[in-house]
């Protein structure tokens, strides 16, 4: 199993027991004290756990915690931009899409160079600044107008107005957070609410989300798990979670990232 793969299996158990133990993770996974002190040392480095003598806690996030677009920019980079190729190869050219907010789908974004004749409509500052900047010419970029959130996006009123009137073949939707019941989240009200006129605008919804998103619930839901036609995901994603969405969504692909064993 690789690093990231243990990792992601003691988060989700530090988050459903609340605490983990070094003793029984290292009976659990067959490595050494040291190895496991190591994913501990990772996880605590991103504020996911706290280490205590013996283990580790959870650090469960409030429902509302919204962190800036840089802060989230430098994280899990890998895991995003394979999960970024792999939702690139969904977009035919001449297709009408839009992208939420968000620095997975702001990943995502340039991803698309090579693919010609798109529409794309975006409530996201940094989604418009990359496809403005793009060589590709033949595209035609829409930004909704809003009120500025701290991730950059554009919400309210004047943003689910102009998206209720728009018909596109897809969506790609980044959010916060996913998880059973609750469904696919986001700190922000009003950004939930533009992003489920944004969902309700589209064919098709694919929601682009490392691993680390599962079991992350915001206090806003955008969508049910079953309303996604495709999750797109990295191979951190542990087996539980795995399962969990395989009977919910439509499709669930997993895009896998090249990393070096640890211990």
């Amino acid at each position: 199993m690789l690093a990231r793969q243990r990792q992601a299996v003691i988060l989700e158990e530090a988050r459903r027991s609340g605490a983990v133990r070094v003793s029984e993770l290292v009976t659990r996974f067959g490595v050494s004290d040291m190895t496991i002190r190591r994913d501990l040392d990772v996880l605590a480095g991103r504020g996911l756990v706290e280490k205590v003598y013996g283990g580790a806690t959870a650090v469960l996030g409030q429902s509302t915690d919204e962190p800036g677009f840089e802060a989230k920019s430098v994280q899990q980079q890998a895991q995003k931009e394979a999960i970024a190729e792999l939702a690139a190869g969904l977009v035919r050219p001449g297709t009408a899409i839009g992208i939420s907010a968000g620095t997975t789908t702001w990943t995502f974004a340039r991803a698309l160079d090579n693919v010609p004749g798109l529409t794309i409509v975006t409530n996201s500052i940094r989604v418009a600044d990359v496809l403005r900047e793009s060589p590709q010419a033949e595209r035609t970029v829409v930004l909704t107008g809003g009120v500025r959130t701290p991730s950059d996006a554009l919400v309210g009123g004047v943003a689910v107005h102009s998206l209720r009137r728009l018909h596109l073949d897809l969506v790609f939707l980044g959010v916060h957070g996913m998880a059973e019941g609750p469904g696919f989240t986001t700190p922000n009200m009003d950004e939930g609410e533009t992003n489920r006129a944004l969902v309700e605008s589209a064919r098709s919804l694919i929601v682009l989300a490392d691993h680390t998103k599962w079991g992350i619930v915001g206090i806003s839901t955008i969508a049910d798990l079953n309303e996604a036609d495709v999750v797109v995901t990295d191979d951190g994603l542990p087996d539980a979670a795995r399962e969990a969405l395989s009977a919910r969504v439509g499709e669930l692909m997993i895009a896998g990232v090249d990393e070096a064993e640890d211990g």
